[in-house]
């Protein structure tokens, strides 16, 4: 009794052969999101009494693409500002400024976002007719 116990590997007899590396649905379907995670909150959120196995794919596709355009257009805003990392503001600058994002998240307030810079064109200095003339002769 004093020998080695046996752990379940090594050289065992029997069974199905080699075990497998399993592969995850979100490797499977070719995306960063979690398909499985999103497939559980879906059931345990009871939002439908069935389900197929393609909804949480859709889904985790369509939720993947929204953030690699928000976060787009967010370093790009960033880069414009000169900046290396993405803060708040710039997220708001990207959502505002694209009129598709900004129809989605129309309602949604981001936390330290600000605002668009807009002055009414009321509100502007109006131009003197030296300018408007200079600007006339050729």
């Amino acid at each position: 009794m004093s020998g080695k116990a046996t752990s379940g590997k090594g050289k065992a007899k029997g069974g199905r052969g080699d075990k497998k590396q399993t592969t995850s649905s979100s490797v499977k379907a070719g995306l960063q999101f979690p398909v499985g995670r999103i497939g559980r909150y879906l059931r345990m959120g009871k939002y439908t009494t069935r389900m197929g196995a393609g909804a949480p794919v859709y889904l985790a596709a369509v939720l993947e693409y929204l953030c690699a355009e928000i976060l787009e257009l967010a370093g790009n805003a960033a880069r414009d500002n000169k900046k290396s990392r993405i803060i708040p503001r710039h997220i708001t600058l990207a959502v505002k400024n694209d009129e598709e994002l900004n129809r989605l998240l129309g309602n949604v307030t981001i936390a330290s976002g600000g605002v668009l810079p807009n002055i009414h064109a009321v509100l502007l200095p109006k131009k003197s007719a030296k300018d408007k003339s200079a600007s006339q002769d050729y």
